[in-house]
């Protein structure tokens, strides 16, 4: 279900108006035309692909590397796809806006039922990214693509001080938002990184959801008046990794008492509660290991790199001529895929012997 991630170096600036708008009619004629050849589901896939998707936004002249690439395609296919009959959405986006994605899936137009479905996975692929892979990265970008038969994909993206790191997912096979099957492509590996989703802790997640439906307050007693975990550095914790600051104030034995009172019957439904989110799913995975010797994963899961190659002069600057040559063959393409089936195909062959 989660299909990888992709590291890039965080770049100022933003796509000119010249570059922005070829790149909304480009975006939008491609996918439109695997759309039409191959059915929405095949778009949702090849977005979900972070070494197709990063490709896609070479093609339309974007930096090759940068944390825009994910913006920027983002925001040319939200515009690019706004009000096009072909059943696909784009909702989110980048800031403020990717806060207004479950106000946007509401307005699709589509049965209630898919409606809550599709609201439940977009919070749920954020909130695993932010709250339960804890690798310093947070999510300030947020694309949710859904077609009209309730299938779905994520782009969403998280910025440290130095790198940003796009997560990708794709609602094939969903069993378990916690447990995702993860293809990972970068080659920057970070130490002391909290993995919830691995397998290595699967047992720290049976435990959270015991603590939490035991009644954590019965956890007090452990503390000895002190209100968060770093204390327990006096107590010889394991050396493995740093304790790491995390609240257990007023506010945060509330939350965990409202969990309590809800009886999470698994630790995806714990994870999906309201007000929990990173520092109690982390105090968590600690009381568990601390009381219960249940340990979690500390390991980064990024292993590969990739790049390709605009906008920067790298591997050449954007050469506009070329650029609108192809977005009138793709748009005629595509209109003339309107027509028939038969001449659909022709326009894509002739499309793929312009670019060979």
């Amino acid at each position: 279900m989660k299909t990888g991630i992709a590291n890039l170096p965080l770049h100022t600036g933003k796509a000119p108006r010249w570059l922005f708008e070829r790149m909304v009619r480009l975006s939008g004629a491609i996918s439109k035309a695997i759309v039409y050849e191959f059915g929405t589901k095949e778009l949702l896939k090849r977005f979900a692909d972070p070494f197709w998707f990063q490709a896609f936004s070479c093609v339309l002249g974007f930096d090759w590397h940068s944390s825009g690439t994910t913006t920027t395609t983002c925001g040319a296919l939200k515009v690019a796809l706004k009000n096009q009959d072909i059943g696909f959405f784009v909702c989110g986006g980048k800031g403020r806006t990717s806060r207004k994605t479950l106000v946007e899936i509401d307005a699709s137009g589509l049965p209630s039922k898919n409606i809550e479905k599709l609201k439940y996975a977009s919070r749920l692929a954020a909130k695993v990214d932010n709250s339960c892979v804890q690798d310093n990265y947070m999510l300030y970008h947020h694309c949710f693509f859904f077609d009209e038969n309730g299938n779905w994909a994520v782009v969403q993206q998280g910025m440290n001080e130095n790198m940003a790191r796009r997560y990708h997912w794709i609602s094939d096979n969903v069993k378990h938002f916690v447990e995702p099957n993860q293809k990972i492509a970068c080659d920057i590996i970070h130490e002391n990184v909290l993995d919830l989703t691995a397998k290595d802790s699967r047992e720290v997640r049976k435990t959270s959801v015991d603590i939490v439906n035991d009644n954590p307050l019965h956890l007090k007693k452990y503390f000895s008046g002190q209100m968060t975990l770093t204390n327990f550095e006096q107590l010889n914790m394991p050396t493995h990794h740093p304790v790491l600051s995390m609240d257990i104030s007023k506010r945060g034995w509330d939350t965990l008492k409202k969990a309590y009172e809800f009886q999470p019957k698994n630790y995806e439904e714990l994870v999906s509660l309201r007000g929990i989110g990173p520092k109690t799913l982390r105090a968590l995975a600690l009381i568990s290991e601390l009381i219960y010797g249940e340990k979690a994963s500390w390991r980064d899961p990024v292993k590969y790199s990739f790049a390709h190659g605009g906008k920067d002069g790298f591997p050449y600057p954007v050469d506009r001529k070329t650029y609108d040559k192809s977005i009138a063959i793709l748009e005629a393409g595509v209109e003339g895929a309107n027509i028939s089936s038969e001449e659909r195909r022709y326009a894509i062959k002739r499309l793929h012997e312009f670019i060979s």
